[in-house]
C-alpha cells in the first residue's frame, strides 16, 4: 500500500489511542491496518492470531500459493496488492462453477469446490459464515489441510462457535471474535500480510523472477 501524509496523520491517532500492547510487531501491524480500515478500536481486543500465523501466511504468499476467497468484495479488495508483488492466483467462490444444492448457499458450495480444487490454499473468509461452517467441516474431516485461513465473517447465530472450531483446527489462522467482521476486515488484513510478506520475500522473489 502506498501511504500519503494523511494516512500516516490517521495511523499516529491509531498509536495514541491504542497505546501499550502486548501484539509483536507484526501482529501490530495488522492490527492497525483493521482499525484504520473500520474506525473502530474494538478490533484491538477481538483480533485472535493462531501460534506462526503471520509466518505461514507470508511463507505461503511468497510460494505463490492460491488465495480462495468466499466473494467478490474481498477479491476486489485484495488484488492490486497481490498483482503488484506475489501475483498469487486468487478465486472466488461466488464465481466457482458448481452445481445447484438445496440447504447451501453458491458461496459455500463454491467454497467446497474450490477447497477440494486447491487443499493447501489460503483462504479468506470476510462475509459469509456458511462458507466459513464449510470450510471448518473440510479441515475437521481432514479433507484439506489450508496454508491459512483468515476468518472474520460477521454473524449473528453461532458465529463464536464456528470461529472456535477455526481456532481448534491446529491451522495458521487470524480470526476475529465475536459477530464483527466484514470484507473490508477480511481485505485489511490480507492486504496488511501481504506488505510484510513482500518485505521479507520481496527481494527473493524479484530475484527469482529475473533468473
Amino acid at each position: 500500500m502506498e501511504w500519503h501524509v494523511t494516512d500516516a496523520q490517521s495511523l499516529r491517532i491509531i498509536d495514541r489511542e491504542i497505546g501499550s500492547h502486548t501484539f509483536s510487531p507484526s501482529e501490530y501491524e495488522i492490527v492497525r491496518r483493521v482499525i484504520y480500515a473500520t474506525a473502530d478500536f474494538e478490533y484491538k481486543s477481538l483480533i485472535q492470531f493462531s501460534g506462526q500465523a503471520l509466518q505461514a501466511g507470508a511463507a505461503a504468499l511468497a510460494a505463490r500459493t492460491t488465495l480462495i476467497v468466499d466473494t467478490p468484495m474481498v477479491q476486489v479488495g485484495i488484488s492490486p496488492a497481490i498483482q503488484a508483488t506475489f501475483a498469487n492466483p486468487v478465486y472466488c467462490a461466488m464465481d466457482a462453477l458448481t452445481r445447484p444444492q438445496k440447504g447451501r448457499t453458491r458461496s459455500a458450495w463454491g467454497i467446497e469446490t474450490l477447497a477440494r480444487r486447491y487443499p493447501e490454499g489460503i483462504f479468506v473468509i470476510g462475509e459469509s459464515q456458511t462458507a466459513l461452517v464449510t470450510l471448518v467441516e473440510l479441515i475437521e474431516s481432514e479433507e484439506i489441510r489450508p496454508a491459512m485461513v483468515i476468518g472474520v465473517p460477521v454473524g449473528f447465530l453461532g458465529a463464536d462457535l464456528i470461529k472456535s472450531r477455526l481456532q481448534d483446527c491446529l491451522i495458521a489462522n487470524i480470526r476475529i471474535n465475536g459477530r464483527k467482521g466484514s470484507a473490508v476486515v477480511a481485505s485489511a488484513i490480507v492486504n496488511g500480510l501481504v506488505d510484510l510478506a513482500w518485505k521479507a520475500y520481496g527481494q527473493e522473489v524479484e530475484t527469482r523472477v529475473r533468473d
